[in-house]
């Protein structure tokens, strides 16, 4: 993201990973954010049963206990603003690590998507969701 946001018209922008299987309306997604980042959090599927992150009205917390019920699963879709990565370094990063600082500081927003979605990020996943259509 980082080394194409030079290219990036808008401000903020969609991200929506592409090895996720979704019935999502994008057009439900909001266009128009005031925090660092919206993200689109869904139950947790069985590989992350963990989660990421806990919603709380339309807040998301870090989480604070691994085993915390509440707790959901980012979906590979959200919104970004460009002031999201200021103090980036070129080259290859985890985005993890800068979403949960951006929770701890109270800087994030999320919406629960009850709908389809499927990380078919590994050939079994990817084998499993084309025999659920």
């Amino acid at each position: 993201i980082l080394q194409a946001l030079d290219r990036i018209k808008s401000d903020p922008f969609l991200v929506l990973n592409g090895d996720v299987l979704t019935d999502l309306d994008l057009s439900s997604v909001p266009g128009h954010i005031e925090d660092l980042a919206h993200l689109i959090l869904v139950a947790n599927p069985d590989h992350h049963p963990q989660g990421d992150f806990v919603l709380d009205g339309d807040r998301l917390r870090p989480l604070t206990d691994k085993k915390d019920q509440a707790a959901l699963t980012y979906s590979g879709i959200g919104v970004y603003r460009k002031a999201f990565f200021s103090g980036c370094e070129p080259g290859r990063f985890a985005l993890g690590p800068l979403l949960k600082n951006a929770a701890r500081e109270n800087r994030l927003s999320g919406s629960l998507h009850e709908g389809r979605w499927i990380d078919i990020g590994t050939p079994e996943r990817l084998k499993a969701a084309r025999a659920t259509r």
